[in-house]
């Protein structure tokens, strides 16, 4: 009995040892992607901030007051929802945070009688949101944890021109920021139409410029580059915290195989004392029996028997 549980424990053992090499392997993998991850972060910033300061300028030019990207929000009767999520899981509550913001946005705009359009980044959020029969517009599967400038052109792409012809009112943006290796938050932004006086695009900017060709003109042709940066930016933000949340959950995933290691060799080590204590006492046991048994047919045996008389 002993020995079959010892045997169970060991195969326990052995199972929770290769699960936890998976893990660490993982870790240490998601550890050396976060490096390059911030540097594609720091290396795009620059132009898009620089886009969207281009934009606010644009903004504050009276000529472009009648363009769709700053066209009121109260017109809105379609929005396109771009949600960013992962392929893959194994990263905490990653994906559920994104996915439980996107429906909670959409909700909040089917409840003012909107229509809602889902473009998904990611398998995860794709499955989710097609399984639920919502209206997905596009889906970019295979890209999350490494995105390319032309992967944010494909998003834009399938809603760009939605948005030009009036299709779609309103495109928000749902992602994970990057903060800090130990911070990542959900972010819901509205892309367009640019809400005016956004410090993002320079609403706080009193410069006057002059702008040739006209503003609308320039806005029509920087529509789709300037999306693609916020789009582009956001997705590696995205990556990063990705590889930031799967770290810490292979981390844990990895101290808490070491602790159930730990407490199955304990549990193993216990009984195998109880197996040696048992069998010890089975020994003492049959030495003392052994001991006794002599003298006990030594007694029956003169009890017994009785010899014969010489007169007989």
């Amino acid at each position: 009995m002993a020995g079959g549980q010892e045997r169970v424990l060991r195969r326990r053992i052995r199972s929770v040892e290769s699960t936890k090499k998976i893990t660490r392997a993982m870790e240490l993998i998601a550890a050396s992607r976060i490096v390059k991850a911030q540097q594609a972060i720091a290396a795009a910033r620059p132009y898009v901030e620089k886009m969207a300061e281009v934009v606010g300028h644009l903004a504050a030019s009276p000529d472009s007051a009648g363009h769709p990207v700053f066209r009121s929000a109260s017109d809105t009767r379609s929005v396109a929802i771009v949600a960013i999520t992962a392929d893959r899981g194994l990263a905490g509550g990653y994906n559920a945070n994104v996915i439980r913001a996107a429906e909670r946005l959409a909700n909040e705009h089917r409840s003012a009688s909107r229509q809602v359009r889902m473009v998904t980044v990611g398998r995860k959020g794709a499955n989710y949101f097609r399984h639920r029969r919502a209206d997905v517009m596009f889906s970019l599967i295979g890209k999350s944890d490494r995105p390319s400038y032309e992967d944010a052109r494909e998003v834009v792409s399938a809603v760009v021109p939605a948005f030009e012809a009036g299709d779609v009112d309103r495109i928000d943006l749902v992602y994970t920021r990057f903060l800090s290796m130990g911070s990542q938050a959900v972010t819901v932004r509205q892309l367009v139409p640019v809400e005016p006086g956004a410090p993002e695009h320079g609403g706080s900017d009193t410069t006057a410029y002059e702008f040739e060709p006209e503003p609308a003109e320039i806005l029509d042709r920087l529509l789709p580059s300037w999306l693609e940066a916020e789009v582009l930016a956001a997705m590696l933000d995205s990556a990063a915290s990705e590889h930031a949340s799967r770290q810490r959950a292979m981390k844990a995933a990895t101290d808490n195989a070491d602790e159930l290691i730990k407490t199955l060799r304990r549990i193993m080590n216990r009984a195998r004392q109880d197996a040696i204590t048992s069998e010890i006492m089975e020994i003492v046991g049959g030495a003392e029996a052994l001991r006794l048994e002599p003298s006990e047919d030594a007694g029956s045996y003169n009890e017994t028997y009785q010899p014969m008389s010489e007169s007989a």
